[in-house]
């Protein structure tokens, strides 16, 4: 039986997640990589998850089925349009329509779950300086208050004392030091998907390019300085593409 030390590490199959999961690997630990069927408008994350699961050698890789989609309020699982287009500025201003309603709060709550069953004591996430100035379940005040409430929410820390762990390696990294982060751990970034309004065209996934989440992602390449590699919609009518 391995002797390394067990990490529960949430995987969403976007970049910021992706290379969470390398950060715990390269910190030796055994990863136990857990995704969601959240009821998200598209899956081609969750095929994301598996890739990025197998090419960063996770010990165990799970999707956990939580519908939030019957709850609704989010552009990601109701009929709410994508923000588009939105300036630098914008995006860090105030809570998005893509903010699903408590999830980080209902992941990790699983992730703790297997956690306790596993014997690991961390879980990771990939939540960033950029990202939790618009998402109140990305701030580091709540990742703190969730060790709190992991202290008596779980039979290790309320019988035993134990005290579990919330690593986010990525909380005061920009988009292009978790670019360079991700080169120099291995991450193979074409295999990630990050758009929130994808489109699907010969069978083939082109991210828009437009939504928040893809002009943090190209931002994040070019002030690296690194060519994204996943493809892209040039234009809005879906009619030509770039690499």
């Amino acid at each position: 039986m391995s002797s390394a030390v067990r990490a529960v590490c949430l995987l969403s199959g976007g970049q910021d997640s992706s290379v969470t999961l390398a950060e715990a690997r390269a910190a030796g630990r055994e990863t136990f990589a857990l995704s969601f069927d959240y009821g998200q408008r598209h899956r081609h994350e969750l095929d994301a998850a598996a890739r990025v699961a197998r090419a960063l050698s996770a010990r165990e890789h799970r999707t956990v089925r939580v519908d939030l989609s019957t709850l609704g309020g989010s552009a990601l699982t109701d009929a709410i349009a994508v923000p588009k287009e939105r300036s630098h500025a914008d995006i860090g201003r105030g809570v998005p329509p893509t903010y699903v309603p408590a999830r980080n709060t209902v992941f990790l709550a699983v992730a703790l779950g297997w956690a306790e069953v596993l014997g690991a004591r961390e879980l990771w996430i990939g939540v960033n300086a950029v990202d939790y100035s618009g998402y109140p379940d990305c701030r580091p005040e709540f990742l703190r208050a969730f060790e709190a409430l992991a202290s008596v929410a779980t039979a290790a820390g309320a019988e035993r004392g134990e005290r579990f762990e919330v690593r986010a390696p990525l909380l005061s990294l920009s988009k292009a030091e978790i670019v360079r982060r991700g080169l120099a751990l291995g991450v193979d970034f074409a295999l990630t998907h990050t758009c929130y309004d994808p489109i699907v065209r010969d069978a083939t996934v082109l991210a828009c390019g437009r939504c928040d989440a893809c002009q943090l992602r190209l931002r994040g390449f070019a002030e690296a300085d690194v060519p994204d590699p996943v493809r892209y919609v040039r234009d809005r009518s879906g009619a030509s593409e770039r690499p």
